[in-house]
């Protein structure tokens, strides 16, 4: 066993190309350390529907140039069996640790294989990667980030030419190219030959995200914003500037690339902490929004003064502003299918009803949302926004921070503030509490427990509401494909548990629908709400063995 591992490690590192983690993995065998090892070799990446997403190091098991370079190889394998051959491939990248030398020989295999490929001329942010895919006609494109990931995890992702995510079969398909894939130096990777795009394409997709405002609304939001490490500051900022909107505050601690995530512990704007930062520019600036992307910039959060919150902030849930773009594109006559994931609150579908527009549910992820067909609008409450499905298929941070500021400004210019619209919502349709209990492991098997538990002995009541109907998702529904999951209906409430499928985390959404008559009567429902929530919350805890 020893010996295997060591004679597995000495094979990879005679063919690694990178003299990074050749060094690392010289000096784990040199000092037979096994455990590491084995932690590098106990399989391989997966490439599935998030494409490939890891730890950076040396090994099958992390990310590294060896892992990519496999992983183009059968990306285009694939194009060449469907048919695609010379047919051009979009790369990106964003700013993390070996973000720039994986989109280079992605580009350096694809162009070794007789496709074209194009590079992005610098780290941008993803939702400029999926433009730039349909608007040059590319029968592909690559996407290099972790997106909100900790610092030393980097990913890939694959879109296929209608520039949405890669789904079932599709994955399956490129993961076995990849794993038929020989030795590296049978794959050919010329020292060039393939194009690095200049500011055409971001300039286009800068002209387009002014499609998504309404012509001559108001624009006069004073914004903080935050690129939380990321690469979202240019383009954002050019955006505003475009939309005519005031520049937006910077936190400047945070407001350049650095891979190191120096001051977060999450690149995320929903995990604690994350905010900090901002929140102080905003009591610095007092402005009418503050607004954060993650890393790459396809995700948006937004938070709102409140004076009963603690520092006089308050981040809203992404089910919130799900709902309050829902609300505004229909004020503004949009038509057309609103989408959500099944995961995210069922108040879209109300909104939708309502307005007299269609509306589909999901399996998580903008994946499966893009594809929707009429799509106008779709959310997912992990704070990502599709408002311009025509422009990005896929969920644009840029273009919703552009949306929610023009829905700002014309509330402001009425006295009024999204805290209002959320209230008139709510007595519309009923208050439609959500939360989310998220468990993060280091042991894998303790989520493959929960969930065995709960399949085993599913919960009849929860918070004192008889579960009406169990469903287990892994066998698929009339509307759904299979998915590792579990959703139960209860009596005004409805709760969905299942494994992340980008970290290791155990997810489990919640939600509760109170009924208002009046505003008079919202404060009660929403303390109401949030009983009900940590009611459901601490029986699923305790249902679930976490």
């Amino acid at each position: 066993m020893q010996q295997d591992l060591i004679t597995q490690a000495r094979t990879w590192l005679a063919e690694d190309p990178d003299p990074e983690t050749r060094d690392e993995l010289a000096k784990l065998i040199d000092a037979e350390d096994l455990d590491a090892l084995a932690a590098r070799f106990a399989g391989t990446l997966q490439f599935g529907t998030a494409g490939l997403r890891g730890e950076l190091g040396a090994g099958p098991m992390r990310m590294n140039r060896s892992v990519v370079i496999r992983a183009a190889a059968g990306l285009a394998a694939y194009l060449k069996a469907q048919g695609r051959t010379g047919g051009l491939v979009v790369v990106g990248y964003d700013a993390r640790y070996k973000s720039a030398d994986f989109a280079r020989d992605t580009a350096a295999v694809m162009t070794g294989a007789g496709l074209r490929a194009a590079v992005l001329p610098r780290p941008l942010p993803t939702p400029v990667l999926a433009y730039a895919i349909r608007h040059l006609g590319a029968v592909a494109g690559v996407e290099v980030t972790a997106s909100h990931n900790p610092p030393r995890d980097n990913g890939y992702k694959v879109y296929l030419g209608d520039g949405s995510q890669i789904v079932p079969p599709a994955d399956g398909e490129i993961a076995d190219a990849i794993a038929a894939v020989g030795p590296l130096a049978g794959v050919d990777r010329p020292e060039n030959g393939w194009e690095i795009l200049g500011d055409e394409v971001l300039d286009a997709y800068l002209a387009r995200t002014d499609a998504v405002l309404a012509a001559g609304s108001p624009r006069t939001a004073r914004t903080v914003y935050t690129a939380m490490h990321g690469v979202g500051t240019s383009v954002l900022t050019a955006a505003f500037a475009r939309a005519g909107f005031p520049a937006p505050v910077l936190v400047t601690e945070q407001a350049e690339p650095d891979p190191a995530f120096p001051t977060v512990a999450f690149p995320n704007p929903e995990e604690p902490g994350a905010m900090d930062l901002a929140f102080a520019t905003a009591r610095r600036a007092n402005p009418d929004l503050v607004i954060a992307n993650d890393p790459d910039a396809d995700r948006c959060a937004v938070a709102v003064p409140d004076a009963t919150a603690d520092g006089g902030w308050r981040m809203l849930r992404g089910d919130e502003v799900g709902a309050l773009l829902a609300a505004h594109l229909v004020a503004r006559g949009a038509t057309g299918v609103f989408a959500e994931s099944i995961v995210s609150s069922s108040l879209l579908g109300r909104i939708a009803e309502k307005a007299g527009n269609g509306y589909e549910e999901t399996l998580t992820g903008f994946k499966w949302i893009a594809r929707v067909d009429g799509l106008r609008y779709g959310y997912e409450e992990a704070l990502g926004y599709c408002v311009d499905p025509d422009g990005v298929r896929d969920k644009d941070g840029i273009t919703a921070a552009l949306l929610v500021a023009e829905l700002a400004s014309g509330l402001k210019e009425q006295g009024r503030t999204l805290l209002d619209l959320l209230d008139d919502i709510a007595v519309e349709h009923g208050l439609h509490a959500t939360d989310q209990l998220s468990v993060r492991v280091e042991d894998l098997s303790v989520i493959a427990d929960a969930m065995r538990r709960l399949r085993d002995t599913p919960p009849t009541a929860l918070a004192g509401l008889a579960v009406t109907s169990a469903e287990d998702l892994s066998e698929g529904t009339e509307q759904l494909p299979p998915t590792d999951g579990l959703r139960y209906h209860l009596e005004g409430a409805r709760v969905i548990v299942r494994p992340s499928g980008t970290e290791p985390k155990l997810k489990c959404y919640l939600e509760v629908v109170v009924p208002v008559a009046s505003a008079g009567e919202l404060p009660a429902a929403r303390a109401k709400g949030a009983e009900l929530l940590a009611g459901v919350k601490r029986d699923l805890s305790a249902a679930a063995g976490i």
